[in-house]
């Protein structure tokens, strides 16, 4: 049984009307989409943070600097002379050797830079450019390498560890095959070495200009790329020798396991927290080895590394796994400062 209830009528029921269509709001009202908001204004529901903005004039001045301060390295011969006035004449004899070396060390240090950017554009952990740090004084190596600046507070754990292996791998790609051509093409110095020259050899070298020690993989490789040579020879350096040399040096460097160095973040990437423990010890380590050695060339190294702190910074995640392939990688990246340090890198006489 169903009840139907008739609309009344009258004066009353017009009135009754009237307010109910006031209190309800009309239908275009109820489709107003209310004041326009841009599509791209970030708000507390976006995702992801903002953009980061590079600098891009301070790294591209950098950039040019270095280039030119290595290529007067390489006219100079990467002898430890000041530019003086002799540099217009060496630069007309000899700027095939200064553009040769300065192409392949730019190389090797922009390998080893990208290799970092390109996982931290991967990871979308905001950093810089690549910012080339040049030696304007002396004509040695005409730079003392790159870097680039991260939040690294951002990423987590495994993250961290493939920014920090990345840049070592990528420069050892061009570095290694600038020793083995470097080494083949190399000549040998007979007898002393002229004044001012600039060889390498041994730490037991009588050359009466400047040498460069040999790092461990170079001894290793000697014997089989140059057995023509005797032993504890002098070999005159060549621009891609001389670039692979720096290569193997910065990538010794930055391997070392303390800090914020790649080492540093393979290390924390192997083992987190413990990993302070390992850098600590790293810490007393060099310390000892400079004052026994009396290697007082890397004492602003170790000042600086104590400024900044031996212990590596926790990660967004510390708890984030790295995996068994990564666990391999690190493990064996621990022989690159081994085999690319030199404990006396220049010796002059």
């Amino acid at each position: 049984m169903s009840e139907t209830a008739n609309a009344p009528d009258g004066p009353i029921a017009e009135a009754a009307l009237a307010a109910a269509q006031e209190a309800t709001p009309h239908a275009e009202s109820a489709s107003d989409p209310g004041p326009h908001v841009p599509a791209n204004m970030p708000d507390e529901f976006s995702e992801g943070p903002p953009p980061y903005r590079r600098r891009v004039i301070l790294p591209l001045a950098l950039f040019l600097a270095a280039c030119a301060t290595t290529f007067a390295a390489g006219v100079y011969g990467w002898e430890p002379m000041y530019p003086d006035e002799t540099l217009l004449d060496k630069i007309h004899h000899f700027w095939p050797r200064g553009l040769e070396y300065m192409t392949a060390v730019i190389a090797v240090l922009f390998a080893h830079e990208m290799g970092h950017f390109l996982m931290t554009v991967r990871y979308r952990i905001p950093a810089s450019y690549p910012i080339f740090i040049p030696m304007p004084i002396m004509m040695m190596t005409g730079t003392m390498g790159a870097v680039i600046s991260m939040d690294g507070l951002r990423a987590d754990r495994r993250q961290l560890f493939d920014i920090g292996i990345a840049g070592p791998l990528a420069g050892l790609v061009l570095t290694i095959p600038f020793v083995f051509i470097g080494l083949k093409t190399a000549e040998s110095v007979k007898g002393p070495a002229p004044p001012g020259s600039a060889v390498l050899a041994d730490d037991g070298s009588q050359a009466t200009g400047i040498h460069y020690g040999e790092p461990l993989l170079i001894k290793l490789l000697l014997p089989y790329l140059r057995p023509d040579l005797p032993e504890n020879a002098e070999i005159r350096l060549n621009p891609l020798l001389m670039a692979g040399w720096v290569g193997l040096l910065i990538t010794g460097l930055n391997m070392m396991p303390v800090s914020q160095l790649d080492g540093g973040h393979i290390i924390y990437g192997l083992l987190g927290r413990r990993g302070r423990w390992v850098a600590r010890a790293f810490l007393f380590a060099a310390i000892a080895f400079v004052v026994i050695g009396e290697h007082y060339s890397w004492l602003v190294m170790i000042v600086l590394v104590i400024f900044l702190g031996a212990d590596h910074p926790p990660t967004s995640n510390d708890r984030a796994r790295i995996g068994p392939l990564r666990w391999l990688i690190g493990i064996a990246s621990l022989a690159i400062p081994i085999l690319c340090f030199t404990p006396s890198p220049f010796s002059p006489d």
